[in-house]
Formats: structure tokens, C-alpha cells, sequence
């Protein structure tokens, strides 16, 4: 029961807006939808690794959310440690992420 709450919240407020802010940004950048699916499907694997992070480190995740929420924390850098598969997909949208 705690574990699917901790799951909902890690899902609303940590991967949802780094999902929303990285597909936002490759929207701007014209990536093609390829690198845009790679780029969502890897943050839907990242979803159990940060869970976990977040269960064991609660504030963490409130850091790395509000981090999230008002900039300074890098989607990237964050579905890259919590999930280091996503790293070949990562790094296909870095030439169409601003500021990367």
C-alpha cells in the first residue's frame, strides 16, 4: 500500500514533469518522433529505479522534484542515474535539447 503511494507520487511529480520538460524541449528542437519514443520509453523504464531511490531517500526526491520544477535539475542527468540504459537514448536527444 505504501509502496503504490510512493509510486503514484514519484510517477506525478518526478517523472511526469522530467518526461513533460524533456519531450517539450525535443519538441522545440524538431527531434524525430524516433528519438522522442526512445526518450519517453526510458522514462517509463526509469520509473521503478526511482521509486526505489525515492522510498530510501525521501528527500532526494523532494530535492531532484523541485529541482525539476523550477529548472536547475537536469531530466536528463536524472532518468540517466536512475536508469543508466537510458544513456544511448539521452544521448540521441542532446543535439536537440537546448542548453545541453
Amino acid at each position: 500500500m505504501i509502496g503504490d503511494i510512493i509510486a503514484f507520487l514519484v510517477a506525478t511529480f518526478l517523472v511526469g514533469p522530467l518526461q513533460s520538460t524533456l519531450v517539450g524541449q525535443l519538441a522545440d528542437g524538431r527531434a524525430p518522433a524516433a528519438v522522442v519514443q526512445q526518450v519517453e520509453a526510458c522514462a517509463s523504464a526509469a520509473l521503478p529505479a526511482l521509486v526505489e531511490r525515492a522510498s530510501s531517500e525521501p528527500w532526494w526526491a523532494m530535492r531532484t522534484a523541485f529541482g525539476a520544477w523550477i529548472g536547475t535539475t537536469s531530466p536528463a542527468a536524472v532518468l540517466t542515474g536512475a536508469a543508466p540504459s537510458c544513456g544511448p537514448a539521452m544521448a540521441a536527444a542532446r543535439p536537440f535539447i537546448a542548453g545541453s
